[in-house]
This record gives structure tokens, C-alpha cells and sequence, in this order.
């Protein structure tokens, strides 16, 4: 048996999204002896990225404040109009802008790709010497003897869907380190287990989730309008007391980005995400702009949705949670890499100190107390009532009264108290109190069915490899799952991975896992009523591969 290679370094971060490359960019700035690792699972860097995306350029001005001059495709379009619609069936309201406190605004912004923005950090952190791995996910965590995190262990490649090792099989490589970062993004595997380790969430509200549902467009150039950006609110999730929203940005090069964020709170198993999706878009206003376009890029993530009042405890001993594995998103600006990117800065900064001081292993207790008293906890304490009002209250009364506590705020009227929020999964209802919903079938021109968009997003695993979405009692699944909740995982996978077939001899109900299909949104881990299946990192470089996302 083939025993692992080890690796030592100061700092392992695992993700390389915007937050772990932000982090390792500023370890080289302040210590470019620093021997610093960043571990993607995806084939590249920015695979895996997939945002609307909106970007303050906040943290970027204060991480690299000549970013602009440096050919960074961010840079391209800024943001040069902001529309708001509250949509109906067949028509829209437009919200005016001075409705809102002025921190939404988009101002300044830049829309664009944050795959490609990823991309490029990539390249900074390399040219600073940072040393960053593609294709090499972490699957796993070391400690030392005091229980402390002293680093990852990478996934092993190379081996068969029945746990026996190939031809060419590779056991994964243990890393070192005097500290590791966590940066996997939202409902991160290992992230999920710092926190039930280190018991990260005693103190904190549970973090809720809405599921992104995106697709790239190519318009009619006299549609399009760089720097365009529109939110939408109401249809066609009103129909079915669904909360979240589209969005519709005009990006370079005559592309859009749309998509609809789907609250994963909803209560209806009936429910798909994904048709919800595909009907908006036949939406009067929308499909005008969409007309005589071309669809050429299909994705889906889960996103943080829980605000100031989930962010867990974000230090522990030897490690910490950095970007989307904590929870940093804005939601009512839709926005969270610029917070994302200064977490990782902060905790780059407190590492930094640490080691210099000949410190390693320990508990980074300045970099939570520094976040917390940062720009990222003004701006997040802002807005932080506004999704519990709607999920409370509904989407006219919610938005009215979380309105108001944002613009009291703004108004440094602090309001004494904070919402809390419910795990999504225990919103889901049983199925025997609602009614299958008959959603339009796709036209190949507007919408499209599932797994033909899934070829858009250029999604590859291994065929002969162990299944990564485990399903921890099958009999459970069967029962409750489908039994009660009518097999909810076959409507909110936006990927077509969840089954329930029927055997053609026995008729018994069957769970078909098709896990080839996977996008890596985590959904399944998120909704699942009774919390029975977990998603875990498939072989290095599986999964979507999105080219401008």
C-alpha cells in the first residue's frame, strides 16, 4: 500500500475563490518568505466560480489599488445604470431607486465575470509566489496531539466506484501547516465539520441559503447596454410564497448574466427552483431583452443567505473560516466578494502576526476581533433584519418593514433587536398539503429542460469513481423523503442528479444517484428534510467547468 507524501508550509488555504486568494496575496505582501499553498478542487482556477456578479471593488482597491491599470477584466464595465422591477404575471413596477438607502446602490461598481476576476488573482498570487494547486481538493483534516488543525490531507485520485484502487491510483498528499485557512465557499465540506468540532455555531443563528440558478447570454446588440443592471422581485416566486429574486446584468461583449436566486426556506416540496428559473425568463420584460439571443453558459450554487446574526465563531485552534464558509454575503445587495476578499485579508493579516511572533496552531483571536470591528460588520449589521422580515412577513410586508429598519440603521437609529432565522430544511412541509405544481414545458428557445443545460456548464466527472453525494440511511431516504415529503430532491436539484424510479419487476421505489451530473451547488446538503445526505469532494478537477461565470 502506497504511503502518503507530506508537504510542509506556513499556511494551507483551501478554496481558490476570491476570499483564499485574497488571503494568500496578502501573507506574500506582508512576508513574501511566507511559503503559502492554495488548494482548488476545480480543473482550474475560477472553474468553479459562479456569481452574478456585482462587484464593489473595495477590498480589490485595498488589496491591489492599481488593479484597474493591470489588465483585470473586472475592469472592463462599470456599472452604469441600476433598475429595480417588482414583476406580476405580465407586467412590472419599477422601484425607485431613492426608495432605498444608499448603501444599495451600485455606484462605482463593475459587473462582469468572477471567474474571470478569480483567474487573474490567480495569476497575482502566483507571480508573488504563492504556490496554487488545481485539481487537488481537500478531503480531509489533520490535528496534532493537542487537537489543534495542522493541516489538510488532498483526495486520493485513482480510485474505483467500488473503493479498489486503478492502474493509476495516487493516495493524496498531506500538507503542513502552521495554519489553514478554509475558504471552500458556501456549505463546504470540511467547513461543516470545523463547525461541529469546534462547536463554531453555539453562539451564532443557523445560516440559510438561497440556491443561484445562472445562465451567459449572447443579445442582440442593439439590446444591449453596458453596465446595465436589473433586479427583479415578486413573479414568478409570489405564485407559490416563495421568496428571491432575478437578476439581469449587461456584461462585456455583448453578453448578459441572468439568473434567479431561489430563498432555499420554501415550504411547497413542489417546488423547482429550476423551473421557476426557466418561467421567469418567459417573463414579457425579460424574454424583449432575451429575444434573438443565444444561451451559452449554464450554472448553479448555493449562496449564503443568513446574514450578520449566522456568521459562527470564525477562529479556532490552527485554523479559521474565511470568505463564504463563514457567510459574508449582503443580500439585499446581492453582493459578498468584496467581504469575502477583506475576511481573507484580515485573516492573512492576524497569520502573518502570529508567525512572526514564532507563533503556530493557535487560536487567531484577533482576527475575529478585528473582522468584527470592521467595515464587513458596519455593513452587514445594516441590512441584517431584512431577510428574516420576508421570511416572516411575506415579500410586501417583509420588504416594508425590513425597508425601514434598513434606512433606521442608516440613519444610526439602531433598532434593538436582531431576527433569527430556522434551518431551511425544517421549513419543508409534507407533501399531502399541497398540490404538484404544472410548470410550462421549456421551448428550446427561452427554456430549456435541465440536463440539456447542464451540458452548458461544461460539468465532467470520472465515471469509475466512489459516489461523492453519501447518502447516510437509504431506508430513511425512502421512508420520509419520499414517502413524506414526495421526493423533494428530484425538483430542487438543479442538475437532474435525485431519482426516484420504480423497479419494472418488483415496483419497489429505487433512489437513482447521478452523480456524473453534479454542479457542486450543495442544495442536496442544504434541504434535505432529515439531513441524510452530505455532499463530499469528488476526484480532483470533477465537476463544472464554467468559462466565464
Amino acid at each position: 500500500m502506497s504511503e502518503r507524501e507530506s508537504m510542509p508550509c506556513d499556511v494551507v488555504i483551501v478554496g481558490g475563490g476570491p476570499a483564499g486568494l485574497a488571503a494568500s496575496i496578502r501573507l506574500k505582501q506582508l512576508n513574501d518568505e511566507l511559503e503559502v499553498v492554495v488548494l482548488e478542487k476545480g480543473s482550474e482556477i475560477g472553474a468553479h466560480i459562479l456569481s452574478g456578479a456585482v462587484v464593489d471593488p473595495k477590498a480589490l482597491d485595498e488589496l491591489l489599488p492599481d488593479w484597474r491599470e493591470q489588465d483585470c477584466p473586472m475592469a472592463e464595465t462599470p456599472v452604469t445604470d441600476n433598475w429595480h422591477w417588482v414583476l406580476s404575471g405580465k407586467r412590472k413596477t419599477p422601484l425607485p431607486h431613492i426608495m432605498m438607502p444608499p448603501f444599495l446602490s451600485n455606484d462605482g461598481c463593475y459587473t462582469g465575470s468572477l471567474g474571470a476576476m478569480t483567474r487573474w488573482l490567480g495569476e497575482q498570487a502566483e507571480a508573488l509566489g504563492v504556490m496554487v494547486f488545481p485539481g487537488f481538493p481537500a478531503a480531509d483534516v489533520l490535528f496534532d496531539d493537542n487537537g489543534a488543525v495542522s493541516g489538510i490531507v488532498t483526495q486520493d485520485m485513482g480510485v474505483a466506484a467500488d473503493g479498489s484502487h486503478k492502474d493509476d491510483y495516487q493516495p493524496g498528499m498531506e500538507i503542513h501547516a502552521k495554519y489553514t485557512l478554509f475558504a471552500e465557499g458556501a456549505r463546504g465540506n470540511l467547513t461543516k465539520r470545523m463547525k461541529a468540532k469546534f462547536d463554531l455555531e453555539a453562539n451564532c443563528e443557523p445560516q440559510v441559503y438561497g440556491l443561484g440558478i445562472k445562465e451567459l447570454w449572447d443579445i442582440d446588440p442593439d439590446k444591449h447596454v453596458p453596465g446595465r443592471v436589473i433586479h427583479t422581485q415578486g413573479w414568478p416566486l409570489s405564485e407559490t410564497s416563495t421568496n428571491g429574486g432575478g437578476f439581469l446584468y449587461h456584461q462585456a461583449n455583448g453578453q448578459v448574466a441572468l439568473g434567479l436566486v431561489t430563498w432555499l426556506n420554501y415550504a411547497n416540496p413542489y417546488v423547482r427552483p429550476y423551473q421557476e428559473f426557466q418561467r421567469w425568463k418567459h417573463h414579457p420584460e425579460i424574454a424583449a431583452i432575451l429575444e434573438g439571443g443565444k444561451r451559452v453558459a449554464y450554472g448553479a450554487r448555493a449562496i449564503n443567505d443568513g446574514g450578520w446574526q449566522s456568521i459562527p465563531k470564525l477562529a479556532f485552534p490552527g485554523g479559521a473560516l474565511i470568505g463564504c464558509a463563514a457567510g459574508f454575503l449582503n443580500v439585499p445587495r446581492i453582493k459578498g466578494s468584496h467581504t469575502a476578499m477583506k475576511s481573507g485579508m484580515l485573516a492573512a493579516e492576524s497569520v502573518a502576526a502570529a508567525i512572526a511572533a514564532g507563533s503556530e496552531k493557535t487560536e487567531l483571536a484577533d482576527y475575529e476581533a478585528n473582522l468584527r470591528e470592521s467595515w464587513i460588520a458596519d455593513e452587514l449589521k445594516k441590512v441584517k433584519n431584512l431577510l428574516p422580515a420576508v421570511e416572516k412577513f411575506g415579500d410586501d410586508i417583509g420588504f416594508v418593514l425590513g425597508g425601514i429598519d434598513m434606512w433606521m440603521r442608516q440613519l444610526k437609529i439602531g433598532l434593538p433587536f436582531t431576527m433569527g432565522h430556522e434551518p431551511d430544511h425544517e421549513h419543508l412541509q409534507r407533501a399531502d398539503l399541497y398540490k404538484p405544481i404544472d410548470y410550462p414545458k421549456p421551448d428550446g428557445v427561452l427554456s430549456f429542460d435541465r440536463l440539456t443545460n447542464v451540458a452548458f456548464s461544461f460539468t465532467n466527472h470520472a465515471e469509475d469513481q466512489p459516489n461523492h453525494l453519501k447518502v447516510e440511511d437509504m431506508e430513511l431516504q425512502k421512508a420520509s423523503e419520499l414517502g413524506v415529503y414526495a421526493g423533494p430532491s428530484q425538483r430542487y436539484c438543479p442538475a437532474g442528479v435525485y431519482e426516484w424510479l420504480e423497479d419494472e419487476d418488483t415496483g419497489a421505489m429505487r433512489f437513482q444517484i447521478n452523480s456524473q451530473n453534479c454542479v457542486h451547488c450543495k442544495t442536496c446538503d442544504i434541504k434535505d428534510p432529515n439531513q441524510n445526505i452530505t455532499w463530499t469532494t469528488p476526484e480532483g478537477g470533477g465537476g463544472p467547468n464554467y468559462p466565464n461565470m
